[in-house]
């Protein structure tokens, strides 16, 4: 007899059972709290129930088969077993078995169907589909059946497939090895097999021969979503040879099937194993082989041909399922001669071109608006737009947010970490077009104020947001003394004023239970010991906006970046949402993590990639916002034709609401989301060329170019305003460049732009958002990529055109990243602008010591064609690359304080006639020098050029000097400098 188990050692069980049932009670408790506060109470008991049935149904159907199957194998078993050498040593395995017998039948059914079932839970998003599937309205054009079934129906029935066959050969398994054990199963040549035997076996093996005829039939149309080295989906192999194979092999399992059946009358394994044995051979040599055979004996000699009706299948679909089919092409033979005046038809576009990096300013924003080191900002800021004095400008944005890390190390404990440092204070924005006389941003919201962006009245504190601490105790009862950190103020006792939060966000935790349920769940005894928790205390947690979406929407996939505004008096962050799936019909499959992923992304904690499934369908369904001062978290349905956003809309009715309960202000901060554009981008490299014939070439594939100032990374997706050449105002856009695929030489072959921009109008976006706009390029085009202009810009010996900067830019360049001093290249813009492509790149400057040091904007350069021209303001570097007159006003682009009204001519008071006169001059003596050099080389090619541009310059020069004669101020004629004479 096995010893008594102690007493010491039931209580040690009972109790870590008891804790484990706490632990999980603590957990569920606390999630229908937190659930209830936001108001989507439905979805997580929707979503548990679902999980609950799956694993239920699972572990019975798991559970009960084993089981069943071990019972009915032992219950069978003989009553006499013929002595034998092997019935001597099963004998002995008998002998082992036997005292654990019944509670093996039933901890190891129990054990496979837990298994079994935290498998299954996993599937709830796929039983959800399945259950409230609504078609798309589009058909397959191999089977002719609707997208639906291949997204909807299609997971759901290999998941079945799947689990039948692990439950049932799992009960064969214990089946066989039972009646092994006690004699009804015997091996070949060693005696009868019992009929209870042949017939629980054979039956058995029959169904699961039957399921897998379904997976053969299943993997039909799975090959819709097959990649080969070509294509996603269905290629001409798996049409003529992989489909047929699979129907066969369906059949030829169904006869084995039948095989099995019919062993129990033949009492003989001979027919189901000849069964087995010609199915294998025949899914090797079918399956295999003669799929191998067709692709390279028939398809590869005539490939072209063949695959194209699969081609432009795949083209056609992916279009479709990524939203790209409708994109607007547009030849753009752009020029590449800067001459005068020629920005004048584009002089509205130019004041708002955004110099302001939000990759760069990130430090500025902290040294002017961080005032403590335990208030933080992002490294990456964010981009919007805002109207200000009537006027709507590109902003570049952020909140000042509380990051405990700051918070000096003596000072830090659980009461100060959860209690007193709870939140961040204030909306800080920054006009995307203006800098200070220093270089600096302006900016139009600022400091510890309650007046927003417009002049009204906002809430600033910020209780959610992006680095809020991982949980806060919040409130206290009426006339209490506020306990919160608010700001700093030197009107408060001790420099600063204090707060107790009023909102109505978070979880009230003010009962004895609801303490003792969240110090379970913290592993924290101070929520039941510490009176800082009292009666009208909150609980704040899972306080990031992204991870608020995420939980109250787990169907969606969120994207990786979301955005302060000012919305209806309140700082609310906007979050994008989508819907993917990986299973629409021929459609490329990408990868989310690769398609996301840039420069920024790699460099920012505070910016990440989408996820890191692999989709073939995406739709920017659900635009979600969170408020930033009680958390509450609203989905709204932006494409309410989306098939998969009906489904999830039925499966959580109420959770998603319609797109005419947005107000003005929040339609008017909502913008094109970045990761669904950078995956568009990706795909448009290749999914440009709309033919087969071209596709399957691949000669005009396109890629995207590096960042020139991260060369390991791809270049980020830049917001912008900017007038496409079919526009007639400038439009807040998305923009990106691409270059040709595996060329050495980086020439720019397309720009992209979709307007991002929804408008004002409340629950009904703009008519124009979402417009792609793509300018392609001539294949013998000249226009320079990001990749070149940036090396044109590095070696550039042009001089600054601002009169107190005497240095060429590489002299500048060279001298600001000498120590002691560090030089950033800000963002490297492209504009379709006079006709060609301009190029606009600010220069920011710092100081390379620790502490104190942060970006200036010192310079900008503009690049068009093969010109070069620089200076402290944009105006500078337009008015120099265009010959003194660019044609822009370009008003308060880069100018400082605000910039100044453009005058006559495009010319502003900052560029009077002398400057650009004396910028001309340095022109012709350069031109001089660098024809004297060609001509001492004997280069007479560069002589001419040389020549060229003198007498160009010469002549701008001639026609500026007339205005040199008119009376100055103090009555005098300003004297005209003389032109160094041509040699």
């Amino acid at each position: 007899m096995p010893p008594r188990r102690g007493p010491l050692g039931t209580t040690l069980m009972i109790l870590a059972g008891l804790a484990i049932l706490g632990l999980m009670a603590a957990g569920i408790l606390t999630d229908v709290w937190w659930f209830d506060s936001v108001g989507f109470r439905d979805v997580f008991l929707t979503q548990l129930g679902t999980r609950v049935l799956l694993f239920a149904a699972a572990f019975v159907l798991t559970a009960g088969a084993v089981g069943s199957s071990l019972v009915i194998a032992y219950r069978s078993r003989p009553r006499r077993i013929l002595p034998s050498p092997s019935a001597q040593v099963l004998d002995q395995y008998r002998q082992v078995l036997d005292p654990l017998r019944r509670l093996a039948t039933v901890v190891i059914p129990s054990v496979l169907g837990l298994l079994a079932g935290a498998a299954a839970m996993g599937a709830w998003r796929t039983f959800l589909l399945w259950r409230n599937a609504v078609p798309f309205g589009t058909k397959d054009p191999q089977f002719g059946l609707d997208v639906g079934f291949f997204v909807f129906t299609l997971p759901w029935l290999r998941f079945l497939v799947s689990f039948f066959t692990v439950v049932l050969l799992l009960a064969l398994l214990a089946a066989a090895f039972t009646h092994y054990v006690y004699g009804g199963l015997q091996l070949p040549g060693r005696g009868d097999t019992t009929r209870a035997a042949f017939i629980q076996i054979a039956t058995l093996a029959s169904l699961l021969a039957l399921v897998r005829a379904a997976a053969y039939w299943l993997d039909r149309y799975n090959l819709t979503t097959h990649e080969s080295r070509l294509i996603t989906g269905i290629t001409y192999t798996d049409a003529n040879a992989v489909l047929p194979i699979k129907a066969i092999l369906a059949v030829a399992t169904v006869m084995c099937a039948g095989f099995f059946i019919a062993s129990i009358w033949t009492r003989s394994w001979r027919l189901p194993l000849i069964g087995v044995g010609l199915l294998t051979v025949l899914s090797v040599v079918a399956g295999g082989l003669y799929p191998a055979a067709v692709q390279s004996l028939k398809v590869r000699p005539s490939e072209k041909s063949l695959e194209a009706t699969y081609i432009q299948r795949n083209i056609d679909a992916t279009r479709v399922a990524f939203g790209i089919d409708g994109i607007e092409k547009t030849p753009y033979s752009a020029t590449t001669d800067a001459e005068p005046g020629q920005l004048r038809e584009d002089a509205e576009t130019i004041p708002g071109i955004r110099l302001v990096d939000p990759n760069v300013v990130s430090p500025t924003f902290r040294q002017f608006e961080g005032l403590r080191q335990y208030y933080a900002f992002p490294d990456i800021l964010d981009v919007d737009r805002y109207s200000i004095d009537g006027r709507k400008s590109d902003s570049v944005v952020a909140v000042r947010e509380l990051n405990l890390a700051g918070v000096p190390e003596g000072q830090r404990n659980w009461l100060n970490d959860h209690t007193v440092y709870t939140h961040g204070f204030g909306f800080i924005g920054a006009y995307g077009n203006k800098r200070t006389s220093e270089g600096d941003p302006q900016f139009f919201s600022s400091g510890f104020s309650t007046k927003g962006p417009m002049g009204v009245d906002y809430e600033p504190r910020i209780y959610f947001g992006e680095e809020s601490p991982r949980y806060s105790i919040v409130g206290a009862p009426e006339g209490a003394t506020p306990r919160e950190f608010d700001y700093p103020d030197d009107r408060g006792a001790g420099g600063q004023a204090n707060n107790t939060y009023e909102g109505k966000g978070g979880v009230a935790i003010g009962s004895f239970f609801r303490k003792v349920a969240y110090a379970v769940k913290y592993r924290e005894p101070k929520f039941l010991l510490s009176d800082a928790v009292n009666e009208e205390s909150r609980l704040l947690d899972h306080r990031g906006p992204r991870e608020r979406v995420e939980r109250v929407a787990p169907f969606l996939t969120v994207d990786g970046n979301a955005y302060p505004a000012v919305v209806d008096g309140r700082v609310t962050w906007i979050v994008d949402a989508y819907t993917t799936t990986a299973r629409y019909p021929n459609s490329k499959l990408t990868d989310l993590s690769e398609a996301t992923s840039d420069s920024v992304s790699e460099r920012s904690s505070s910016v990440v990639v989408a996820g890191s499934e692999q989709v073939n369908y995406i739709r920017n369904s659900v635009k979600a916002t969170v408020d930033a001062y009680d958390g509450q978290v609203k989905l709204y349905g932006w494409d309410t034709k989306d098939p998969i956003l009906k489904a999830w809309s039925k499966a959580f009715p109420g959770a998603v609401s319609p797109m005419s309960e947005m107000s003005a202000q929040l339609m008017s901060h909502v913008r094109y989301p970045q990761d669904l554009f950078k995956v568009q981008r990706q795909l448009l490299s290749s999914y440009h060329v709309t033919d087969a014939n071209s596709f399957y070439g691949g000669g005009d594939f396109w890629r995207v170019p590096k960042d020139p100032t991260h060369a390991t990374q791809d270049q980020p997706v830049y917001y912008q305003s900017l007038a496409m050449p079919d526009q007639s105002a400038p439009a807040f856009s998305l923009t990106t460049t691409f270059i040709p695929s595996g060329s050495g030489r980086e020439i720019l072959r397309g720009f992209l732009a979709v307007d991002s921009d929804a408008g004002s109008t409340a629950g009904k976006p703009a008519g124009s958002y979402g417009s792609m706009r793509l300018l392609e390029l001539p294949r013998n085009s000249a226009v320079d990529g990001p990749g070149q202009v940036q090396n044109q810009i590095e070696v550039s010996t042009a001089r600054s055109q601002s009169p107190s900067e005497p240095l060429n830019l590489s002299q500048f360049i060279a001298q600001n990243r000498q120590s002691g001093k560090q030089l950033t290249y800000g963002n490297l813009l492209t504009l379709p602008v006079g006709e060609g492509l301009l190029y606009v790149q600010p220069m920011y400057v710092q100081a390379s010591r620790e502490g104190g040091s942060f970006p200036q904007n010192k310079a900008t350069v503009a690049v068009f064609g093969k010109r070069i021209a620089w200076g402290e303001t944009l105006d500078q570097a337009l008015d120099g690359l265009f010959g003194g007159n660019s044609g822009a006003s370009a008003g308060d682009s880069g100018s400082d304080s605000g910039g100044t009204p453009p005058t006559t001519g495009g010319q502003t008071p900052s560029q009077t006639p002398s400057i650009q006169l004396a910028a001309i001059i340095r022109e012709i003596e350069a031109a001089n020098t660098a024809g004297q050099a060609a001509l001492k080389k004997g280069d007479f090619a560069a002589y001419g050029e040389a020549q060229k541009d003198l007498q160009d310059a010469i002549a701008r020069a001639a026609a500026i000097s007339p205005q040199l004669a008119t009376p100055s101020p103090s009555g005098s004629a300003t004297p005209t400098p003389t032109p160094s004479p041509s040699p």
